[in-house]
């Protein structure tokens, strides 16, 4: 018996609806072993996917035993450790937008020296003013991406690369080219100064900050309805659409909450170099949209785990962190220096051909 068209499109649609009912999007996404608890932890790509970045992280630990004695030394650790934290953070967010298959925010580094250079000029009204006016300059800007991308539905890449351009161009203007500093003679701006360096319980205040913001990502993600619509909008745009999802609005959010992670950053490096300039935040973007590829959440959206992304950022931490010690040392001096930034795009380029051939190897598409 022969389906006319009408027929189809029903059973397709009533289909759809059936994968993707409301209660299905307010189950919890899944656990922390990401990946893992998908339905695919019998098959090598599903293995690999969750855990490939961590055998990299042991490997590279390794390695950096072999190139250098520096390198298990106390100082070393928490130098590597220190530049951890603040990629992390910003990683963290981005695997909003990368999660919601709108690949990156471009804007970054502009949010983190705008949010730097706000939080310094607004010393004179207070330090907890500083700080709050710096977030909310970040927050203006994940807004405005939120509302073009999301609402309006702008090519990400595009728009967010212009907003990088304008907020170069607003700090130049405004400032005059020139760096701003924090008044050392103010309890605030003191208070500024020692923010990078502060501690919470005997913990570096970074690091108390990465567990945070890390901790409430996977909270959002794997845990709330937010973050099934999230995964079903970046799984399948049209079907979360026609499930009810206010997809525009669950995109806006990852820009909006991209930013507030990258205003953090920005606030805490501009404490830590101790000047807000408009190139405070360069090389972010690529650096943590290479650690949430890495370690394993797909460009095609929907798939990943913050687990996953954190390997990826200890990852990126290691491979500098141990092409810098191996380039001092006389086994490999003066090999290294000069393509760091070669063997980032090469992880990056590796690590999105592998996703790829293991999505497409097991049935999933390659978008």
């Amino acid at each position: 018996m022969t389906k006319s068209p009408q027929e189809d499109k029903i059973l397709t649609v009533s289909s759809t609806e059936r994968l993707a009912s409301p209660d299905a999007l307010l189950a919890p996404a899944c656990d922390w072993g990401g990946p893992l608890m998908e339905g695919r932890s019998n098959t090598l790509p599903g293995l690999l996917n969750a855990l490939g970045v961590y055998v990299l992280v042991v490997v590279l630990f390794l390695f950096g035993t072999f190139v250098s004695r520096d390198f298990l030394t106390t100082g070393n650790l928490l130098t590597a450790l220190q530049t951890v934290t603040l990629l992390g953070i910003v990683a963290v967010g981005v695997s909003f937008v990368t999660y919601s298959k709108h690949y990156v925010d471009l804007s970054i580094p502009g949010i983190m020296a705008l949010s730097g250079i706000i939080a310094i000029s607004a010393l004179k009204w207070g330090f907890a003013a500083s700080l709050a006016a710096g977030v909310l300059a970040g927050l203006v800007v994940g807004v405005l991406n939120g509302l073009v991308v999301g609402y309006l539905r702008l090519n990400p890449i595009i728009w967010t690369l212009a907003m990088m351009s304008v907020l170069s161009g607003i700090i130049r203007k405004a400032y005059g080219g020139r760096q701003v500093y924090p008044d050392e003679t103010t309890a605030a701006g003191r208070a500024f100064l020692q923010l990078y360096h502060a501690e919470v319980l005997g913990l570096p205040l970074v690091v108390v900050v990465l567990v945070a913001v890390a901790v409430a990502a996977h909270f959002i993600l794997r845990k709330t309805a937010y973050g099934a619509q999230l995964k079903l909008t970046g799984s399948s745009y049209e079907v979360a659409r026609m499930t009810g999802v206010e997809v525009r609005r669950t995109v806006a959010a990852a820009f909006v909450l991209s930013a507030l992670t990258s205003a953090i950053a920005g606030i805490l490096l501009t404490s830590f170099n101790k000047v807000g300039a408009c190139y405070i935040g360069k090389g972010y973007d690529f650096a943590a949209l290479t650690a949430v590829v890495l370690g394993g959440m797909t460009l095609a959206g929907g798939r990943g785990s913050v687990i996953g992304v954190l390997g990826g950022v200890a990852a990126i931490a290691l491979l500098n962190n141990v092409m810098s010690l191996a380039d001092t040392g006389a086994l490999f001096h003066g090999i290294f220096d000069s393509v760091k930034s070669i063997a980032q795009g090469v992880v990056f380029i590796l690590a999105v051909g592998i996703a790829s051939y293991f999505r497409r190897r097991s049935g999933v598409d390659g978008e």
